[in-house]
């Protein structure tokens, strides 16, 4: 009986990672308020009663590709913050970090950047909490550095939120680019992160 059940979760699984894969190349070409659950189920090859086993409506399976875009990222990044410190390296790990990351999953970043403000209120959401949290850790990590000597708590987020934004501009902006263009949004990027490392140090002076 368990190998059985083991059998259908495994399949179910199987399912539902089709309708995400279906959905987000679907996705390439339209917003997520546009895309039809008959279009998915229609993708995948199952009756559209077949989608409501694995998601509540089209908004819920958006929430899922959100999580799916994002929660790989976190552990990542902060593991990357950690063990880069603050100057010259971190600067240049984090945009390789972003570059690699559009290179490799550029249909979940077009989605994010298209739906982070869309129609579909559940993924605005979604997307917001997860930058939210993402700020959250970056914040923790910057915390621990002696940089942050004397920062309040609104500040150190504040300078968080300004790293998770600037992530988030920068993989748009490599979208779709020549090797060319990539190089000058890469090179951008770094400038815009040594400003703000800039800022960072000074911050408190005078205060």
């Amino acid at each position: 009986m368990s190998h059985t059940l083991g059998i259908r979760q495994a399949q179910k699984q199987k399912t539902r990672q089709a309708l995400l894969d279906a959905a987000l190349q679907l996705l390439e070409e339209q917003s997520l308020s546009s895309l039809g659950l008959r279009e998915v189920t229609r993708a995948v090859g199952v009756a559209p009663t077949a989608f409501y086993r694995h998601f509540r409506d089209m908004g819920d399976l958006g929430v899922a590709l959100v999580e799916e875009a994002l929660d790989s990222l976190h552990t990542t990044l902060v593991s990357l913050l950690a063990a880069t410190g603050d100057g010259e390296e971190r600067i240049a790990a984090t945009v390789e970090l972003i570059v690699a990351y559009v290179r490799t999953h550029p249909a979940h970043v077009r989605f994010i950047a298209r739906e982070q403000h869309g129609g579909v209120q559940a993924v605005r959401a979604a997307i917001g909490d997860q930058l939210d949290l993402f700020a959250q850790e970056v914040k923790g990590q910057f915390a621990q550095e002696p940089e942050s000597a004397g920062w309040d708590e609104d500040d150190l987020l504040m300078l968080a939120g300004m790293y998770v934004a600037h992530m988030v501009m920068t993989a748009s902006a490599l979208l779709g680019t020549t090797p060319e263009a990539e190089a000058q949004v890469a090179a951008r990027a770094r400038r815009q992160l040594r400003l703000v490392s800039l800022g960072r140090h000074h911050w408190l002076d005078g205060q």
